[in-house]
């Protein structure tokens, strides 16, 4: 089930320039289907597979295998990691927060200076990021040498929880979601030829997919991603941008992207024809691999389809089920377009 593989891929760790896990598991799942795979320096997962048809355009389908995260700065002489973001982390979700650092996966907590130490100006303001720490239970720093070194990256704690009326709670949502819909679809009969890639780095600045799309050459790219839903208390009207339960978001523009308009009316008129349950974003913000993909080469024709998340960049991301599977379904139905 498409739900499974994506609670799978959202439990290993894949921060931004450390996807060796996820990309490993991918490959481990999709080369008894694929007929061609290739890697390249940077580690972004190319993968293509014969359909039905060759269409008369290279069609791509991309997704991102990093997650935001953190990477250690510094050991303090008492054995705490200092840390700096490693993506767009909020640093108002970190406090208290377990994480995990290093090869070792060692278990840690993000903390900073105890409240009843704090002024009382001091407690209207979050802490700075310098002033945050992460414990790994080490009595100094030559104990927490042989846990974690300078560099080494730390990942959110990895449970992942359904719960209410069809929501699931993980960490990496963004964008294992979009990883799982291609798992899905390469281990399937497709209608027509098409090229999988599995980005790295998009979390810093979309660097994967600028080599990607180089090395792939596609006419047409379909960015499969996640985006901001603000659908929360005291957030009122177009401040919003999307919503759980409203259906699957396709974008018609971001910070970094105008997608192309004709792309665009089909994706919106495959949704409604079939019943999909669909919306667009009402502000202009957040950014995919669609910047990258479509300024290389001589210029890429670029679509997008996003699942609406909750509490995104952080380890309490929240979809809606049924979000998640309309990606699926709405993506074949994007192939089978493009193979008439």
């Amino acid at each position: 089930m498409m739900l499974d593989t994506m609670e799978t891929l959202c439990c290993l760790d894949g921060v931004s320039g450390g996807e060796d896990e996820v990309r490993d598991y991918i490959l481990e799942r999709v080369m008894p289907h694929a007929d061609e795979i290739r890697t390249d320096p940077m580690g972004n997962l190319m993968v293509f597979k014969r359909g039905a048809k060759i269409p008369d355009r290279r069609i791509m389908l991309c997704a991102h295998m990093d997650e935001v995260g953190l990477i250690v700065t510094d050991i303090t002489s008492e054995g705490y990691l200092r840390f700096a973001q490693a993506g767009g982390v909020n640093p108002q979700v970190l406090l208290g927060k377990r994480v995990h650092a290093g090869p070792q996966r060692v278990p840690g907590v993000i903390g900073c200076k105890a409240v009843h130490l704090t002024t009382p100006e001091q407690r209207k303001t979050l802490p700075d990021l310098k002033d945050m720490y992460i414990d790994v239970g080490a009595s100094g720093r030559e104990e927490a040498e042989k846990l974690a070194s300078i560099g080494d990256l730390a990942a959110f704690d990895d449970t992942v929880v359904r719960y209410g009326d069809g929501f699931v709670k993980a960490k990496a949502i963004d964008d294992r979601v979009g990883c799982a819909t291609m798992v899905e679809l390469l281990e399937s009969e497709l209608p027509c030829d098409c090229w999988f890639v599995f980005t790295v780095q998009e979390e810093v600045g979309c660097r994967g997919a600028a080599v990607a799309a180089v090395n792939v050459e596609p006419d047409v790219a379909l960015v499969l991603e996640t985006t901001t839903a603000a659908d929360l208390p005291g957030v009122e009207g177009a401040d919003r941008v999307c919503m759980l339960g409203k259906g699957i978001v396709i974008p018609f523009m971001d910070r970094g992207t105008i997608y192309d308009r004709e792309l665009y009316n089909t994706l919106r008129r495959l949704a409604d024809e079939n019943a999909i349950p669909w919306q667009t974003k009402t502000r202009i913000a957040g950014g995919t691999d669609g910047s990258s993909v479509q300024r290389s080469l001589g210029g890429v024709r670029v679509a997008a389809l996003s699942v609406p998340v909750r509490n995104i960049h952080s380890p309490a991301s929240v979809a809606k089920i049924a979000e998640c599977e309309a990606q699926l379904k709405l993506v074949r139905l994007f192939l089978e377009e493009m193979a008439k």
